[in-house]
């Protein structure tokens, strides 16, 4: 059985269409938002949180955001929405099927 997840993808280029600097910042986000996590989750010292994921998207680094996160921690995705606007990345959204997990 799979659930659909809505999630918010913060592309790494700004709105004028520059590469965003420095290059990791993908990770560096995605490591400041790794204490976030479903409860129960099991995560280890260098493990990101699954509400807070970098990628590599069409050669761009991006980092795709669980729009959970918003229920879960209200001012964590506050932070991540306002980074992208704060440096004027392109933010885009989709909608992804997600097996669910067995009771």
């Amino acid at each position: 059985m799979t659930q659909l997840v809505q999630q918010l993808i913060i592309h790494g280029v700004t709105q004028d269409g520059q590469k965003f600097r420095p290059s990791d910042w993908a990770e560096r986000l995605a490591g400041v938002m790794s204490q976030f996590r479903p409860a129960g989750s099991v995560g280890g010292p260098l493990t990101y949180s699954p509400y807070v994921v970098p990628v590599v998207l069409d050669g761009v680094r991006c980092v795709v955001v669980d729009k959970r996160l918003r229920e879960l921690e209200p001012l964590a995705f506050k932070f991540v929405c306002s980074f992208a606007e704060d440096n004027h990345l392109k933010v885009s959204e989709q909608e992804t099927a997600m097996p669910s997990r067995p009771r």
